[in-house]
């Protein structure tokens, strides 16, 4: 075993799970995808055989090409899938992906755009991250300077190392750096108690955050993201960052495009939303560029159907759009 890449969802985001698997696929991945989740497996995943061999309770596995293979992980965490990405990788090292000689973890709402042999080559610059749409945030912000203080009080001690403030959709690690998720589930357990468990997001929902840390400039509002990079200043080790164009959240060279906020892709109506002054984004578009493929998560008729209005209401978007 080499690389692996893996991700976790619930409901609805099995549509970006297989939207990013077939993105992985064409882009040249060869290898093993773990994905965790809660809940039921979709439609798409019927023919998915249970594997013993992966040592996971209740573990399936679906041949998606000749060398690619989804393994679907059910998980019993009462943590939100937002905080359990350290813990699931670590987690899989330990188990069914213990002989990976790097690990990549993408959130369920990413395609990849760029070949995978680019990705083979960043990790080896070190821990490899991409900058958020919120970064930068200085040396002495308000919220840089909570997180310092706040762990100072525990014990750890976070030395400024750039501006950059990383969105934590998406992270590469190599075997050699493995214990920077050490760090991460240890700077995630640190404020746990702070923001009231870590089954509690900045997403909506029954776990959603107490009021009192919310907003931009609550120091923990954004949960695992706010923890990543406090691991970042807590780890000592290379960490290798790439602008916001990374994750096209800005113009320039796409690793890979990531749908942040919501609707999600596959909830977009195009011609809806152009008549409310929002063209297509590029998330969209990609999106529906890979619904199906190795996979089929969507209907054919949908998919036409959806690339034809994208269409349409990109035209719409060139005349009408909200200021």
């Amino acid at each position: 075993m080499s690389a692996v890449v893996c991700t976790l969802f619930e409901d609805h985001y099995h549509f970006g799970v297989a939207a990013l698997t077939n993105s992985l696929c064409l882009k040249g991945f060869n290898g093993d995808i773990f994905a965790g989740y809660k809940g039921n497996l979709p439609a798409w995943c019927s023919e998915s055989k249970e594997n013993s061999s992966l040592k996971w309770n209740g573990a399936k596995t679906l041949s998606v090409s000749e060398g690619v293979k989804v393994h679907f992980l059910p998980l019993e965490t009462n943590y939100h899938l937002a905080n359990y990405k350290p813990d699931f990788m670590l987690r899989l090292w330990e188990g069914p992906a213990k002989e990976a000689t790097e690990m990549f973890y993408f959130d369920p709402d990413i395609i990849v755009k760029e070949n995978w042999a680019v990705f083979m080559k960043w990790v080896k610059c070190g821990v490899t991250l991409c900058e958020d749409v919120n970064s930068p945030l200085a040396m002495h912000h308000p919220r840089r300077f909570e997180w310092r203080k706040f762990f100072k009080t525990a014990g750890i001690d976070l030395q400024f190392k750039e501006a950059v403030y990383a969105n934590s959709g998406f992270i590469g690690i190599s075997f050699m750096n493995k214990s920077f998720l050490n760090t991460w589930v240890k700077t995630q357990d640190t404020i746990a108690s702070v923001i009231g468990g870590l089954e509690r997001s900045p997403f909506s929902g029954n776990g959603f955050l107490p009021e009192e840390h919310r907003g931009d400039y609550a120091p923990f509002s954004k949960t695992d993201q706010d923890a990543l990079n406090c691991a970042v200043e807590a780890w000592i080790g290379n960490v290798s960052f790439i602008g916001k164009e990374g994750m096209a959240l800005k113009s320039g060279p796409n690793l890979m495009s990531h749908a942040l906020g919501k609707p999600k892709p596959w909830h977009w109506k195009p011609l809806k939303q152009a008549v409310l002054g929002q063209p297509p984004r590029l998330m969209v578009r990609d999106y529906w560029e890979h619904a199906n493929g190795f996979l089929l998560s969507q209907p054919t008729i949908l998919v036409t159907q959806r690339k034809v209005t994208i269409k349409i209401a990109a035209l719409i978007g060139r005349f009408y759009r909200r200021r």
